[in-house]
């Protein structure tokens, strides 16, 4: 709620607290190397994690009366997570990287891009760019809400992958592909709501979005989110015949 929380709290986050990293660590990264599989690096997002240690309400607050505390903050995480992050790219290169922050709403983001720009990009630049050293191709972000207006920023922070582009809050991929071209990749997109309703209504949203996003790539389709319980088994089945048969799996 204050500087002195923060000066308490802050103590927490050491990356050299006895236990942070595992007595094998460098057992599992010498088999990591190895691998056959895909690897993925995750964690919170500056936003994230700032609105944990905050709450929603007092970040926003902070950002209007105190700027200069969440810049310390958010730098604060962005030094932290890149000392963790340091020491596994020393010893193993991840295929995917990304990190949450879950910073929209339905028709907005929840703070203002150039807030976003301020507090948000100088973390976001600095992971970025050390994933790529590290020879990771994908720097993913995930994000619900309607995010039209960050997604310029994250590519030029360096991101080139968003998920779960939810239909709902105004997302639409094709038009996104059209816009921002190969610059971004996406995960998801597929309207939860269409599949729900089953039928003709799974099939028309499949022919919305899948032919037009694979003719460059860049796309993993998927449910917008998680698969709400309205979606019944029945429904679920034919929704994943039609994507397999539109992707060429069946």
């Amino acid at each position: 709620e204050n500087r002195a929380d923060w000066d308490a709290m802050k103590k927490r986050f050491n990356p050299d607290t006895p236990g942070r990293f595992p007595e094998d660590f460098e057992v599992r990264c010498r088999q990591l190397a190895d691998r056959d599989y895909v690897l993925r690096i995750w964690f919170n997002g500056p936003f994230w994690q700032l609105r944990n240690w905050c709450g929603f309400e007092n970040l926003c607050l902070f950002m209007a009366e105190d700027p200069e505390l969440v810049e310390e903050m958010a730098l604060f995480w962005r030094d932290f997570i890149m000392t963790i992050l340091d020491r596994i790219f020393a010893r193993v290169a991840p295929d995917h990287f990304g990190f949450s922050e879950d910073m929209a709403y339905k028709a907005k983001s929840m703070i203002s891009p150039a807030m976003a720009r301020r507090f948000l990009m100088p973390c976001w630049q600095t992971w970025s760019a050390a994933a790529r050293r590290s020879g990771c191709r994908i720097i993913d972000v995930d994000s619900d809400g309607y995010i039209g207006e960050l997604i310029p920023l994250w590519i030029e922070s360096g991101i080139n992958s968003c998920q779960p582009i939810e239909v709902a809050a105004g997302n639409d991929l094709p038009a996104y592909r059209k816009q921002f071209g190969r610059s971004m990749a996406y995960h998801g997109g597929i309207d939860k709501r269409a599949i729900a309703k089953g039928g003709a209504v799974i099939e028309a949203e499949l022919q919305r979005v899948i032919p037009p996003m694979l003719v460059d790539g860049g796309y993993v389709p998927s449910c917008d989110h998680g698969v709400p319980p309205d979606i019944s088994w029945a429904d679920f089945i034919h929704y994943s015949r039609e994507l397999a048969k539109l992707t060429g799996w069946l």
